[in-house]
């Protein structure tokens, strides 16, 4: 495909809409009586079993995805991806998430170097760092241990970290480790946010460490926080504190000295390390390695490594992640499926006389708190799809912080992108004005700004008790003027009855099947196939079962 040629435009594409119709007339409770189907629609691999039989999918429609695939040079791609090539064309640089988990052994080049040893000799670095803190052989500025950590980062340095920490803390193994220690993450401006994460903690014994995450050591939230903290640390122990309080994951060893860290402590990534694909980085690996110990994170990265190499050498008919991306294509730009999942009542597709709606009710409602959504999810709603968004906003903190020498309070800056962001979806950004300003031609388009993306700002006088109820008030009877209007039931929740009946049906079988050693019946080949996975890698659940607690 030249480089010039949409996708859209390809033979594939056209074919694939054309069989949109076709799609159209089937049912899933047709098509998952097809046995064969179902058999072809499910992927093994390294433990993991993947059943796709309940998309809206026949044979022919996966041919003609991986038809689609060829067309789009997919394999080529994933191919540059692996070699280092720079496929981010407007920043110029290679992407390469899959080194930080690659085998000490492996070659991987960028700018033809291997890139692997500089990863080791970072992880190692992070390896005997935490080991000294976990052991107590590294203690703060008072002598006493340090063994909780608060990890001061935005975006990919937050969201990555955050979900495998969510997910470490209740595995036994994990659990076990981290024992006697706090892992927390402080990402949003709000000054709220640095009030929650320092409850509970003193400076001197259970201050671990604040892992300062930022690649340039100049990203505005970041900073402001990180500063915050610093004060924190100044104000109880001194100055000297800093340098065995703080460390940072950073390439910018000037301003991490200028602000008061020993460089020594600093931990470095690289510029192909993409900010949503860096938790496997010292990003998300000191912190991690911190509170759970090395060894329990790098079983983590051993597990993406898996499926780095799986990805880059499996079949496309067995590839997890290229089938899963193939099906998301199909689902968004064939389909008109705009996302997976919503929740919310006001989901109908019949009045509430049970008559089949002309059109889609219910809205896909996301958010984040202050500034994290500018690192999370702005990019689609002003440059992707039209998104109406809410703004709301706090006069006044609940846990104000202000700072000698800084231009305003941190509330204050939390503020000024609750201003700013309406206005710039609102007007947007013209390639004429991109051009006045001399952005390189290659760019201006990256950079334009349609405008014209609607929302709406919703500003208390403060965030007391009676405020809250207000603003509950406020959204319970907006979704029922909604439901009002669409001629819809906004105060039902049909749609999880059937799962939960159908569960009923499933415990009982897993029941006999444990206890009896019953054969599974009464259900179709997918869900059987499935069942009976689970039920032999779980084969260690006792038929009659004692009382167990959680071992966290």
């Amino acid at each position: 495909m030249a480089p010039s040629t949409l996708i859209c435009d390809t033979d594939s594409w056209q074919n694939l809409k054309t069989h949109v119709a076709e799609i159209k007339k089937t049912h899933l409770r047709d098509l998952m009586n097809d046995a064969d189907r179902c058999k072809s629609m499910m992927v093994e691999f390294d433990g993991l079993l993947l059943d796709y039989s309940r998309q809206n999918a026949t044979l022919d429609t996966t041919n003609k995805l991986f038809q689609l695939a060829e067309a789009a040079h997919l394999k080529d791609k994933i191919n540059r991806m692996f070699n280092g090539e720079h496929i981010n064309s407007t920043e110029n640089r290679s992407v390469l998430h899959v080194a930080l988990r690659a085998p000490r052994d492996a070659v991987i080049n960028s700018d033809g170097k291997n890139v692997v040893p500089d990863v080791w000799q970072v992880l190692d670095k992070i390896r005997d760092f935490s080991e000294k803190v976990r052991s107590g052989s590294w203690v703060g500025v008072t002598g006493k241990p340090l063994t909780n950590v608060v990890a001061v980062g935005i975006g990919g340095s937050f969201l990555g970290p955050l979900f495998v920490h969510t997910a470490l803390q209740t595995e036994p193994e994990a659990a076990e480790c981290a024992k006697g220690r706090q892992l927390r993450f402080l990402a949003n401006v709000d000054p709220i946010d640095v009030a929650r994460n320092i409850t509970g903690l003193d400076p001197e014994t259970t201050l671990g460490k604040f892992v300062v995450v930022s690649k340039t050591f100049t990203t505005a939230e970041t900073m402001l926080n990180a500063r915050t903290l610093r004060e924190w640390i100044s104000s109880a122990l001194g100055p000297a504190a800093v340098a065995k309080h703080m460390v940072a994951v950073s390439t910018n060893l000037t301003l991490v000295e200028k602000f008061g860290i020993d460089p020594k402590n600093a931990f470095a990534f690289w510029d192909w390390v993409g900010g949503r694909y860096s938790v496997c980085s010292a990003v998300g690996v000191l912190p991690l390695s911190l509170q759970y110990g090395f060894s329990i994170v790098e079983k983590f990265l051993k597990g993406a490594s898996s499926i780095d190499q799986h990805f880059y050498s499996a079949p496309f008919e067995k590839n997890l992640p290229v089938l899963l991306g193939l099906l998301s294509v199909w689902n968004v730009s064939f389909l008109g499926h705009p996302a997976r999942v919503s929740m919310e009542s006001n989901g109908k597709g019949v009045s509430i006389d049970g008559v089949v709606l002309p059109f889609e009710a219910g809205e896909i409602d996301f958010g984040e708190p202050g500034t994290n959504g500018q690192h999370s999810f702005y990019q689609l709603i002003h440059q992707g799809r039209i998104i109406p968004c809410d703004f709301i906003g706090v006069a006044k903190s609940q846990q104000p912080v202000y700072l000698k020498g800084e231009v305003v309070s941190n509330h204050d800056e939390l503020m000024s992108n609750f201003f700013a962001q309406p206005d710039a979806l609102a007007y947007g950004k013209t390639q004429e004005e991109l051009q006045k300003e001399n952005v390189s031609p290659h760019l201006v388009p990256h950079k334009t700004f349609t405008g014209n993306r609607p929302s709406l700002s919703l500003l208390l006088p403060s965030l007391t008790a009676y405020n809250v109820g207000q603003l509950l008030a406020i959204y319970e009877h907006r979704i029922a003027v909604e439901g009002f209007v669409w001629g819809i039931n906004s105060f039902d929740q049909w749609g999880v009855e059937l799962g939960k009946s159908l569960a009923t049906q499933v415990r009982k079988q897993l029941h006999a099947s444990r206890t009896n050693g019953e054969a599974i019946k009464g259900f179709n080949f997918s869900t059987t196939t499935v069942l009976a996975k689970y039920l032999q890698e779980s084969s260690e659940v006792p038929a009659e079962l004692p009382t167990k607690l959680p071992q966290v």
